[in-house]
């Protein structure tokens, strides 16, 4: 095992090295996102095709590594956080998520014809939380690393361009600054790239951005609960369901009970930046791994179509959360 765990290592490693050069520090890049590509691009050359003892150490990382950083993300967010701004915010989450996650599954297999693994997967990820809720939809249907890593692309892709975007909108859009945080945060895919928009615009706008997606965080719980049960019914033959049981997200619950306990428990500042640190050390160590297990001509085979769907789910978390906000919130 532990050859696939160097690599993985390695090229985690690198990715935060990467992350602090000049020009990229400042562009509040992930360290996931520099990994997945330098994972790409390594388990791409020759000798890496070679390597045949690195699959028990990849498979380790892309399991249990992988569920484990999701759990220690749930110590990123407070229950407290939650109920600051009303019940209003979850219902405007919840109406972005179904939405958004609605259309792209309708649009992606049925206008554009795409698979059902990377359609779910680039909805969740436009939908929820980025990367993040890529990986944990991976984990809850086991989809092949391609999908995945084409799903991770776009919905990196656009949520760059929202963070960049937003700010330029904001006094063209009508709204005060509270609100267009809520907007921020209810519509921008990752949460670095929520803070980064909402910092441009305002600190009013930086604290509601940031607790609406923190909401929004949270929600990939039950729809992880969901989609388990719903792509078991949907896509699993009828003796491996009968042989499978239910599909339960177990690290779902791991991920709300640190929520729980980050809410009741004020560990020492030290302690608790060590435990979202290793969270996300082990996230991108599992990123790498899903990298270096794609091949580039299977990312061809998926085409243009993944980021047309992406850039679809833009466009309407644009204008739907523009109209929701000022319906729901205004």
């Amino acid at each position: 095992m532990w050859q696939g765990l160097l690599i993985c290592a390695a090229l985690t490693s690198a990715g935060f090295g990467l992350v602090r050069l000049p020009g990229l520090a400042e562009s509040s890049v992930s360290p996931l996102v520099v990994t997945l590509l330098l994972g790409i691009l390594i388990g791409n050359l020759p000798l890496a095709r070679r390597a045949k003892r690195t699959g028990p150490g990849l498979a380790f990382a892309t399991r249990w590594l992988l569920r484990s950083g999701i759990v220690l993300f749930g110590l990123s967010l407070t229950l407290q956080q939650v109920v600051a701004l009303g019940p209003k915010v979850l219902l405007l989450d919840m109406l972005v998520i179904a939405s958004v996650l609605t259309a792209g599954y309708v649009i992606g297999t049925r206008v554009l014809g795409m698979d059902r693994e990377t359609t779910l997967l680039t909805s969740a990820g436009s939908a929820i939380c980025g990367a993040a809720a890529v990986l944990a939809t991976e984990s809850t249907i086991r989809s092949r690393p391609a999908a995945t890593a084409m799903a991770v692309a776009t919905v990196v892709l656009f949520g760059s361009l929202a963070m960049l975007l937003y700010p330029l909108l904001y006094p063209l859009l009508g709204m005060d600054e509270g609100l267009y945080g809520i907007y921020i945060g209810a519509t921008i895919h990752e949460v670095a790239q929520v803070v980064a928009a909402g910092e441009a615009v305002g600190p009013e706008a930086l604290a509601n951005a940031v607790i609406v997606k923190l909401v929004r965080v949270m929600l990939l719980v039950p729809f992880l609960l969901i989609v388990g049960q719903w792509w078991l019914r949907r896509h699993t033959a009828v003796e491996d369901r009968a042989q499978g049981g239910l599909v339960i997200p177990w690290f779902a619950f791991g991920f709300m009970a640190m929520v729980v306990f980050n809410s009741l428990v004020d560990l020492p500042a030290p302690l608790h930046d060590a435990l979202v640190l290793t969270g996300q050390v082990a996230l991108t160590m599992a990123m790498a791994a899903l990298g270096f297990e794609t091949r580039l001509e299977k990312l061809r085979a998926l085409g243009i179509r993944p980021f047309l769907l992406a850039l679809t789910l833009f466009v309407l978390l644009i204008g739907g959360g523009w109209i929701a906000s000022n319906l729901l919130m205004g």
